[in-house]
């Protein structure tokens, strides 16, 4: 068993454990990964070395040592890192550049900053916070409306933010 902790911001990440993902448990992640986002995008990394590290917080699982993926409440998504590769074109919530900078600090998101949700997107989904001038992603949420009550809303929160460019998860490399 390894044992680091990893000091960021004043922020304390405790890794409890570090290990190869079972192939049981990396079929299982593929295939819920490839029901959300298409085989398209998950099916490159099938051959791939995984590995799962416990922290705190999260589990996360690294493909071929980059960190791409975490479990969030028995689902998989990929971390922040992770949708910056894969680039998916679902579970997307695009926000306006005045939001960015609150969005990176760790804020939840906000239904006045957001620009577009896909409609797909149902309370309690991960989702994937974008910014809109160059689609690149800053933040991994909880969404707390659906995709079309996003884009309606003209008040209130609309994601929990999970995790956002430069936190703790995001300086966790391997």
């Amino acid at each position: 068993m390894i044992i680091d902790i990893f000091i960021i911001q004043g922020d304390f990440l405790r890794i409890k454990t570090r290990g190869v993902l079972r192939k049981s448990d990396k079929n299982k992640l593929l295939k819920e990964l490839e029901e959300i986002f298409g085989s398209d995008i998950i099916s490159p990394y099938t051959n791939s070395k995984f590995e799962t590290v416990v922290t705190d917080r999260f589990s996360l699982i690294y493909v071929d040592g980059k960190q791409m993926f975490m479990e969030y409440e028995n689902t998989y998504f990929p971390t922040v890192r992770g949708a910056l590769l894969l680039n998916p074109d679902c579970r997307k919530v695009v926000v306006d550049s005045g939001a960015v900078k609150f969005v990176v600090n760790g804020a939840d998101i906000m239904s006045p900053g957001i620009v577009k949700a896909d409609s797909d997107i149902e309370p309690g989904d991960l989702v994937i916070i974008v910014e809109e001038q160059h689609n690149k992603t800053l933040a991994i949420g909880k969404a707390i409306l659906s995709g079309p009550e996003m884009e309606s809303s003209d008040k209130g929160k609309a994601v929990n933010s999970l995790s956002y460019v430069g936190d703790s998860i995001w300086d966790i490399v391997l």
